[in-house]
């Protein structure tokens, strides 16, 4: 027997230790939920694995050889420590875990929603700097799902669905010359320069308003500092500048800032809800089954959206 390379098979250990309990490969078989023919299969390939006899048929049952004596408690141990760890698995409650970008955007808005169905639902959310480090937690397992807006290829593992357009709105001061109006053409913002600088370089909502601007010739503004959301809405609030908003964003209040939507068309920033596709928390298939009965697609009559968000936004896909 090479040791090095030798591994158990725990099933073929969890059968001799049930036919050296039941002492009859009938009675383990029962045992075990499989044939009596599998079981012997299964002595058999343990015995080569290990190179040694471990049990002796007779009339009146298995009995052990002196190799299958020495092997039988540790045969036990095995068995026993993987019982155990299966159980530790089937017994943990643990929260689903939904990676979010911040807390004052829509993606709260739709967990807020479904627990609300799902009163029961142990939800934890958690921030990150959006699709790239969402997309490495999905694959290492330290969240469950992640709401974000998708570009480029993903992992193979990884799906997502459709889970909301988010209607920008623009946010000026109250001496702005727009501030008095109830909406606002997409056209008479031709030409502006719109401060935003929150968005990081790389990023999916970078490349979002990228988009936007290159569209209807806008000028987006990245120049920092970015301290937050106070401080970016009392930097328009207090001079010329002119900002993007989604509409159920949570903007911080300030006495001195006004939000008008934005029509003719609505830009919407579209967001997808990302998971592992092996991921199996009882809460999961729930949320996703809701999102994509909740999600309203792109309607192009009325909305704009990037060139490679239509497509995946233009209908509700079939769960997957």
């Amino acid at each position: 027997m090479d040791e090095a390379t030798t591994d158990l098979d725990l099933g073929t250990v969890r059968a001799f230790v049930a036919v050296t309990e039941d002492r009859y490969f009938g009675e383990a078989a029962a045992r075990l939920g499989i044939s009596q023919q599998a079981v012997s299969k299964r002595i058999a390939k343990l015995e080569a694995d290990l190179a040694v006899r471990l049990l002796v048929r007779s009339r009146n049952g298995a009995d052990l050889t002196e190799d299958g004596r020495a092997f039988l408690p540790h045969a036990r141990a095995l068995v026993g420590i993987a019982d155990q760890a299966l159980e530790a698995l089937r017994g943990r409650r643990r929260a689903l875990r939904m990676d979010v970008l911040d807390t004052r955007l829509s993606s709260i808005d739709l967990i807020r929603a479904f627990h609300q169905i799902v009163e029961d639902a142990d939800i934890e959310v958690v921030t990150s700097n959006g699709l790239r480090s969402a997309r490495r937690a999905l694959l290492h397992g330290s969240v469950d799902a992640a709401v974000a807006r998708v570009t480029g290829t993903l992992e193979e593992d990884l799906r997502h669905v459709p889970a909301c357009l988010e209607p920008l709105h623009l946010l000026v001061g109250r001496d702005h010359p727009l501030a008095g109006l109830r909406e606002v053409e997409m056209e008479r913002l031709s030409g502006s320069t719109v401060w935003m600088p929150g968005n990081v370089p790389g990023s999916e909502w970078a490349e979002f308003y990228c988009f936007l601007g290159a569209e209807f010739d806008i000028r987006i503004d990245t120049s920092g500092p970015d301290f937050g959301w106070e401080y970016y809405v009392e930097g328009i609030g207090s001079g010329e500048r002119i900002g993007f908003v989604g509409e159920q964003m949570r903007v911080p209040w300030h006495p001195r800032t006004v939000q008008i939507p934005i029509v003719d068309p609505a830009p919407a920033y579209p967001s997808s809800l990302l998971y592992h596709r092996q991921n199996r928390h009882p809460v999961l298939a729930p949320f996703i089954g809701f999102i994509v009965s909740n999600f309203q697609p792109f309607d192009p009559r009325r909305q704009w959206l990037p060139e490679p968000d239509r497509a995946a936004f233009a209908a509700a896909p079939p769960l997957r």
